[in-house]
């Protein structure tokens, strides 16, 4: 199976699509979706598209501005988009940067989700986002 793919310019109404699917549905409000970042630098695009043909699911959704990815796992806790990620470095034979946050736990909002994605990747990989600077929250 592989996830859909979507244009960079409709990633943020594709997070409120999630949120809105997650609030109808998800009445614990536990961990509705992960979205999951990857860098794919130094990879062909045709070895990134057999992952994720191979990885994905149906349901999830891929998003891309150059080699930067992002992946919302609906219906996916921390702990199961770990194991995607797993399986991404398995896949590439190489550790990817990566970083994952949930809604609503890491934010209530596309923007807010988006900007904790732009502090928590300049944070902990030393990378800056700026495809994410005109959907996140100006503060």
């Amino acid at each position: 199976m592989a996830g859909i793919h979507f244009t960079f310019d409709n990633f943020k109404e594709l997070m409120h699509l999630n949120i809105g699917i997650s609030d109808r549905l998800d009445e614990n409000r536990a961990e509705s979706f992960t979205l999951l970042y990857c860098d794919f630098s130094g990879i062909s695009l045709e070895v990134i598209d057999a992952s994720l043909a191979e990885i994905l699911r149906a349901s999830d959704s891929i998003v891309n501005e150059g080699s930067d990815y992002f992946f919302v796992l609906p219906y996916t806790d921390k702990y199961g988009t770990d194991i995607v990620k797993t399986m991404f470095d398995e896949f590439f034979a190489k550790y990817l940067n990566s970083f994952m946050l949930s809604y609503p736990a890491d934010g209530e909002s596309p923007e807010e989700i988006f900007s904790n994605m732009q502090d928590s990747v300049s944070t902990f990989l030393k990378k800056d986002l700026h495809c994410l600077d005109r959907f996140a929250k100006v503060y």
